[in-house]
């Protein structure tokens, strides 16, 4: 009987293995909601909370709730699985399956993204987040010069404006911080 090197199992059980993975692949969804609630709970149970600042619902309530959540939905999702439930493709009318992914789109909104992260802290929310609406824009396919950058700016200070001021959630202000 010829065996595999890796495993020590026959040719034919590891393809019947293969096989059964390839029928099970949404199994993968399943362990990352559960890793994820798992996470999330485990961070929140050992969350210090001072003793005087809970009320009636205090800061740990909805990280449980939602890490509840990710578990029950974690286990129906495996057991839908495991008794033949199948997701559908996507069948949008704009969709072309056939299609391969665009992979420059993907890596310029992820290169804005990353852009955006590192620049938030020297240039300041208002900057860092009108090059982030802008340079997402552009990776969509905008090429409006004359009016993105006008709307990245207005709607990056309109979200500094109300998180800073109306939500008091404190944002980088950068180099902008005197003149706003």
């Amino acid at each position: 009987m010829t065996t595999t090197p890796t495993t020590g199992a026959p040719p034919a059980e590891q393809g019947e293995r293969r096989s059964w993975l390839r029928e099970h692949s949404e199994l993968g969804v399943c362990v990352l909601l559960l890793a994820l609630g798992v996470l999330v709970l485990t961070d929140t149970l050992t969350m210090h909370v001072d003793i005087a600042q809970r009320g009636p619902v205090g800061p740990r309530t909805v990280p449980v709730v939602v890490g509840a959540g990710l578990l029950v939905i974690a286990a129906l999702l495996a057991v839908d699985v495991l008794r033949g439930g199948r997701g559908q493709a996507e069948g949008g009318e704009d969709v072309d399956l056939s299609e391969p992914a665009d992979w420059r789109t993907v890596s310029l909104l992820a290169g804005v993204f990353l852009g955006a992260a590192v620049l938030i802290e020297p240039l300041g929310f208002p900057v860092a987040g009108a090059l982030l609406f802008w340079g997402a824009a552009f990776a969509l396919g905008s090429r409006r010069t004359d009016r993105d950058p006008l709307i990245a700016a207005g709607l990056s200070l309109l979200t500094y404006v109300v998180f800073d001021n109306l939500l008091g959630v404190p944002l980088p202000g950068g180099p902008l911080m005197g003149v706003l």
